[in-house]
C-alpha cells in the first residue's frame, strides 16, 4: 500500500505508515542515547523509559549544539532522534564527529526531512575529515510526523515543497530521485489542498519522498537563501523557506524552465500558486512577516552569494540578483 511499507535503501531502512511508532522499541532494541525535546518526550514517554539516557535539545544552531553534546559520554550502540530537524540534524552532527560507529535511528515530528539525507553541519569541535552521516533507520508515523498546529504545519510543508521543487532543477538531477521529486509536490499540494483539512498521510509521504529527492539531486538558489536568513537573520527555519518560495520559484524558473513545467504539471496548477498559498497559510506572507528586519537583506546576500551551492542553479546568483530576491520577499504577497 502506498501510505504503509517498508523500504530497504542501501544501508537504511525506512518504515512508514500510520501506527509504525509503536515499532520503533522492537526496531532499536533497549539502551540507546534518545535525543529529543520535551514536547516529543512527554508525547511519548516508552520511548524515553527504554533509553539508556535522554538528552532535551535546545533551541539553537545545530553545529554548536552538537559541538556541547560532543563533551558527553553518549551510551548505547545507537542514537535515536525524536523530534524535528534540529534534533535529526544534531544527532547527525553528533554521531559523524565520534571516533566510535554510532549509527543514528530518526524519528520525525515535522516535515523537515532531515531523516532522508545526510545533509548536516559538522558539530563545533568535530575532528577534521569528519564526514556526514544518514540516518540507517527512519520510522515515519503520518501521525507523528505530520501533527504540527496548522501554521506551524504549513510551513514545515513549504519546506518540503521546496525540497521537491528545488530537487527536480539542479545540475545533478536524475531520472529516479527527480521522479521522486515530482511524485513528492504532487502528494504535498494534495495534503494541504485550498479550503479544506491538512491530509497528513499525503503530507508525510510527500515530505519523505522530496527529501529522497534533495538527497541525491542536491539544491541551489532557493535552500541558500532560506539556510542563510536563519544564521544571520534569526529567522525560523520552515517560515524562512515559505516566505521565499514564492520569489526563488520565478529565480528557478527562469534558470529552468523545462524542469519548472513539470513541477507545474505534477501539481497541477503552477508552483507559484502552491507556494503563495502555503506561505499564506504559514503566516509567512513575507520575510517582514516573520520578523526579518529589512536592515538584514543585504548582509543574508553578501554571505548567500559566497555559497557554492549556488552554481547547482545555474547561473549562480550573484549578490545583487540575491538582494533584490530578498527585497522582494520582504514586501508582504499581494
Amino acid at each position: 500500500m502506498e501510505f504503509d511499507f517498508s523500504w530497504r535503501d542501501g544501508e537504511r531502512t525506512i518504515r512508514f505508515g500510520r501506527g509504525a511508532i509503536v515499532e520503533v522499541p522492537r526496531l532499536v532494541g533497549e539502551g540507546y542515547a534518545l535525543l529529543t525535546t520535551p514536547r516529543a518526550r512527554e508525547a511519548f514517554p516508552g520511548l524515553a523509559a527504554a533509553a539508556a539516557c535522554v538528552v532535551d535539545v535546545p533551541a539553537g544552531l545545530v553545529d554548536e549544539i552538537a559541538g556541547d553534546l560532543l563533551d558527553m559520554e553518549l551510551p548505547g550502540d545507537r542514537i535515536v532522534a525524536l523530534g524535528g530537524g534540529r534534533v535529526i540534524d544534531t544527532a547527525k552532527a553528533v554521531s559523524a564527529a565520534l571516533p566510535r560507529d554510532l549509527p543514528v535511528a530518526a524519528v520525525p515530528t515535522t516535515l523537515s526531512a532531515a531523516e532522508m539525507t545526510w545533509v548536516h553541519r559538522q558539530a563545533r569541535g568535530a575532528p577534521e575529515g569528519s564526514g556526514t552521516v544518514r540516518p540507517r533507520l527512519v520510522v515515519n508515523d503520518p501521525a507523528v510526523s505530520a501533527s504540527q498546529p496548522l501554521p506551524d504545519l504549513a510551513a514545515s510543508a513549504a519546506n518540503a515543497l521546496a525540497h521537491a521543487i528545488e530537487g527536480a532543477c539542479t545540475s545533478l538531477a536524475t531520472p529516479v530521485p527527480t521522479l521522486a521529486a515530482l511524485r513528492g509536490a504532487r502528494l504535498l499540494a494534495e495534503g494541504l489542498p485550498a479550503g479544506r483539512s491538512p491530509d497528513p498521510d499525503r503530507l508525510a509521504l510527500g515530505a519523505l519522498m522530496s527529501g529522497y529527492a534533495i538527497d541525491a539531486n542536491w539544491y541551489g538558489i532557493h535552500h541558500v537563501m532560506s539556510q542563510t536568513l536563519v544564521r544571520l537573520a534569526g529567522a525560523a527555519h520552515g517560515p524562512a523557506n515559505a516566505a521565499m518560495l514564492p520569489v526563488t520559484v520565478v529565480a528557478l524558473r527562469e534558470r529552468r524552465p523545462e524542469q519548472m513545467a513539470a513541477v507545474d504539471e505534477a501539481l497541477g496548477e503552477p508552483a507559484e500558486a502552491v507556494a503563495g498559498r502555503f506561505a499564506l497559510l504559514a503566516g509567512a506572507g513575507s520575510l517582514r512577516a516573520i520578523g526579518v528586519g529589512e536592515d538584514r537583506l543585504e548582509a543574508c546576500a553578501q554571505a548567500a552569494a559566497q555559497r557554492p551551492e549556488l552554481a547547482l542553479t545555474p547561473p549562480p546568483a550573484g549578490a545583487d540578483e540575491l538582494l533584490g530576491l530578498y527585497r522582494q520577499a520582504w514586501a508582504p504577497l499581494s
